[in-house]
């Protein structure tokens, strides 16, 4: 299935290319991805035209589907991808992780880092927990998308958080200088305080975190 939908994407976000919002995307991106001047609500729209009759996929479509849309230079491609790994999740076995980290690791921003760790490894992870011990080996990986990945991999597990392991991550990744390291581990404090804020705040009490971090986590406390 990956050709005729990729043919029929391909088709359709190539009639709605606008040149001159291609430039101000770029730019918010800083520069590094090429952009079809797409905005995201119609990107969907289009998306969902794309993939209409087609076959629910297998894993093998949406990993062949995915490594195609990565290859095309513009950025609304990766979008696409994320959001078709995102809704078929459930296909994915575990024996698809590498391919996942392989996205998370060519071309990397948050913009799709993101997305493929909260809604794609996360679910992964959820059934089956064997892939803990992959998470582990990532939350001190030397890659800082694999780091942020496993940090926010159960970002919306909320009660089924395991928050040793949460705590974990963070702790051992607290004294990285890079902003999104810092940043991913404010944000998944943050997002667990819904959930247990004592928890939280009694961590962020009793860890040395930097600035960044501290202010995300305690946010909404």
């Amino acid at each position: 299935m990956t050709e005729p939908v990729l043919d029929r994407l391909t088709a359709l976000f190539e009639a709605d290319r606008d040149p001159e919002r291609a430039v101000a995307m770029r730019a918010y991106m800083r520069d590094q991805f090429d952009f079809l001047g797409i905005m995201s609500p119609r990107q969907r729209a289009l998306a969902r035209q794309a993939v209409a009759g087609a076959p629910r996929p297998t894993e093998r479509d949406l990993l062949d589907l995915a490594d195609a849309c990565w290859a095309r230079p513009e950025r609304e491609y990766q979008y696409f991808a994320c959001d078709y790994l995102r809704r078929h999740a459930g296909a994915l076995s575990p024996d698809a992780l590498p391919a996942v980290r392989r996205l998370i690791t060519t071309k990397p921003w948050w913009d799709t880092v993101d997305v493929l760790a909260a809604r794609v490894v996360g679910p992964m992870v959820t059934r089956d927990r064997a892939l803990v011990a992959a998470m582990d080996d990532w939350s001190s990986d030397s890659d800082l998308w694999v780091i942020r990945t496993a940090l926010l991999h159960q970002l919306f597990y909320k009660k089924d958080t395991d928050a040793d392991r949460l705590f974990g991550y963070c702790r051992r990744q607290a004294g990285h200088t890079d902003f999104f390291i810092r940043k991913a581990i404010g944000w998944a404090l943050r997002e667990y305080a819904k959930t247990d804020p004592a928890a939280v705040r009694a961590f962020v009490e009793n860890t040395v975190l930097s600035g960044l971090s501290r202010r995300e986590a305690l946010k909404n406390l």
